[in-house]
């Protein structure tokens, strides 16, 4: 079997200006790394789907939905439509969801494309169709609460993902790794009362966007989730992912796993202050392969959060994908 990788041009597509770092060059600079790197070749490409609303339904409200298909702006959709608003945001061609956070015509399309991508995945991986995967998708998912998107955020791809598994497939027990640079408060919001999902995640703390500390919010018994202080290096992350991650994983006991690969606590990354580099994304995630290896029949299945860096986010992916291959 082999590692796939899911994504499609629609991902591309949205974006929420050119100054914004959340672009659909982080992509292109994950298609590029992973050509460059040679790997390509061994890894089994495909075309994410649209997920359905009854997927999306799962984690989200009726109202979190319509928010996004309700305001994606029509006036630059290629049906020619010229449904213009009063709004200068929308004359521009976006809407403004909060100050990091906008659609513009392909958001809706973009967002189901990328929640599709996780279940699309989830169903290959189960059926046994590959061994793993990595969905290079946005917009990202992991601040997407069930009641809103937020930070950069739509729709919560791995908690949809999860909660598929779950719901459709019937498994009893999954786990969630994040190691973004920033707490995935909205997962940890879908499954705050959920016994069968365990959560383990580091994150910098005191950032955005300010949850996940004992001090600071509710804090799930079902999560192990970090907080370490900025400038955090490599030393630090592996010290606590085997003292605390490990311990709680190996108990949980998970049938599948799903990653929220964030790559944004690179040393080279200004949206955070930590200091990993590509050796630690590698390490981490084969310590999650001995895991999914042990308990889960090997099945992952990882979603790209973060990572602003261009050249980094590249390197760091095929990182991260050369691992889940088994490509030395």
């Amino acid at each position: 079997m082999t590692t796939a990788i899911y994504t499609h041009a629609d991902c591309r597509r949205h974006e929420m200006g050119s100054w914004h770092p959340e672009s659909p060059a982080r992509l292109q600079a994950i298609e590029d790394q992973l050509i460059a790197s040679r790997i390509d070749a061994f890894l089994d490409y495909r075309q994410a789907p649209e997920a359905s609303i009854d997927a999306l339904a799962r984690v989200h409200t009726s109202a979190a939905i319509a928010l996004v298909r309700d305001n994606t702006p029509q006036s630059l959709q290629s049906d020619g439509g010229d449904h213009f608003a009063c709004d200068e945001a929308l004359h521009a061609g976006y809407y403004p969801i909060d100050g990091d956070t906008s659609l513009n015509a392909w958001s809706w399309r973009a967002a189901r494309r990328a929640a599709g991508a996780a279940v699309a995945a989830t169903d290959a991986v189960i059926a046994g169709e590959l061994a793993n995967a990595f969905c290079a998708v946005r917009p990202p998912g992991h601040h997407a609460r069930p009641s809103e998107p937020m930070g950069f955020c739509l729709f919560n791809n791995v908690a949809i993902a999860a909660r598929h598994a779950l719901e459709v497939h019937g498994l009893q027990r999954v786990a969630i790794v994040d190691f973004d640079v920033h707490h995935g408060n909205g997962t940890e919001e879908a499954f705050i009362d959920e016994p069968r999902v365990l959560m383990v995640s580091f994150f910098q703390h005191p950032f955005y966007p300010y949850t996940g500390a004992q001090s600071l919010s509710r804090i799930a018994p079902n999560s192990v989730n970090v907080p370490v202080p900025a400038h955090s290096g490599g030393d630090v992350v592996r010290k606590l992912v085997l003292e605390q991650w490990m311990p709680a994983l190996e108990a949980h006991r998970p049938e599948m796993i799903f990653i929220s690969a964030g790559f944004d606590a690179h040393r080279e990354d200004d949206l955070g202050q930590m200091g990993l580099v590509e050796a630690d994304y590698a390490w981490i995630t084969r310590q999650v392969m001995d895991v999914a290896d042990k308990f889960s029949r090997g099945r992952i299945v990882s979603c790209l959060e973060g990572g602003y860096n261009l050249s980094a986010l590249g390197r760091s992916v095929v990182a991260h994908v050369r691992t889940l291959a088994d490509l030395g």
